[in-house]
């Protein structure tokens, strides 16, 4: 297994050569006619949705008139790494990528409408919400084997939270109605909602739940996670939809997300009255 996210590092070293070809006032088109290969491929490499190999860095390296050793060798480490497995690939995710980025996120600000965040859910609320889906036509029918298999990955994906080397900065802001919905049963959202409530005890985590008297607000209709990393990869923004997730990435359209979310946190309870409704809800919901 990898020590980082094979992810993180295909888009740590995208940005990198993507920064070097633009510095050398290159297009993709011209890269493309000088190493006899398609655009798609170099995009691809770009924005870190395949990975590079050594063969393509050296070729890179040479056309952008990277000298430096070191740097060389940089562009080659994350190469390698980026071919290298997650933990989570075993558990053939469908959302695998979105495990991969979260795996090496310094901080995530998570806004969710009508559940409780994955990170934030116990193994009953996640395993409730596994079985819920609508079968696909075609596609074979999700069995208790794969239901536990994603509850186990989930749960472990919560490690991010407690991790003393990487504890993740992790900022919830959930509509009121994630309380009211009853996923489960009224024993399963008694102990979500207790446990939402001890997590946000965690000095990294922080709930905060905007109530319906608040009204409307500017992501009353969406769900979205945005990811900061260290280092030189670029905020990425994650937006769940009925058909798979969107990524978001313009740093244009980063800002506007992270200004909403700014927002929802204004209109929301502080984290203090926060936690007290959940708990008040917990012992409703007994």
């Amino acid at each position: 297994m990898a020590e980082g996210s094979p992810t993180v590092r295909r888009r740590e070293l995208g940005t990198l050569l993507r920064r070097l070809r633009e510095g050398n006032g290159l297009s993709v088109k011209r890269v493309t006619e000088h190493l006899l290969c398609s655009p798609s491929k170099i995009s691809r490499i770009e924005t870190g949705q395949r990975g590079a190999t050594l063969r393509d860095v050296r070729d890179l390296c040479d056309l952008y008139g990277v000298t430096d050793p070191d740097e060389r060798d940089r562009l080659m480490t994350l190469a390698r790494e980026g071919k290298q497995q997650g933990w989570w690939q075993s558990y053939d995710l469908p959302y695998s990528m979105y495990v991969g980025f979260e795996s090496e996120a310094v901080s995530i600000r998570d806004y969710d409408s009508a559940v409780v965040p994955g990170l934030l859910q116990t193994a009953d609320y996640a395993r409730a919400m596994f079985k819920s889906p609508l079968p696909e036509p075609g596609l074979p029918e999700i069995t208790d084997e794969v239901i536990d298999q994603r509850v186990a990955a989930r749960l472990r994906r919560q490690d991010l939270l407690t991790k003393k080397d990487h504890k993740l900065d992790f900022r919830a802001i959930l509509d009121e109605a994630v309380l009211h919905r009853l996923v489960g049963s009224a024993r399963v959202m008694h102990k979500q909602l207790m446990h939402l409530a001890d997590a946000a005890a965690l000095s990294n985590v922080t709930v905060q739940i905007i109530p319906y008297s608040a009204g409307a607000h500017p992501a009353l209709d969406s769900t979205f996670n945005i990811l900061t990393f260290a280092g030189a990869v670029p905020k990425i923004v994650y937006v769940e939809g009925l058909v798979g997730g969107m990524y978001v990435e313009r740093p244009v359209d980063v800002d506007r997300y992270e200004r909403v979310f700014e927002r929802l946190s204004e209109m929301a309870l502080s984290p203090g009255d926060s936690v007290q409704l959940c708990r008040s809800y917990a012992l409703s919901a007994r």
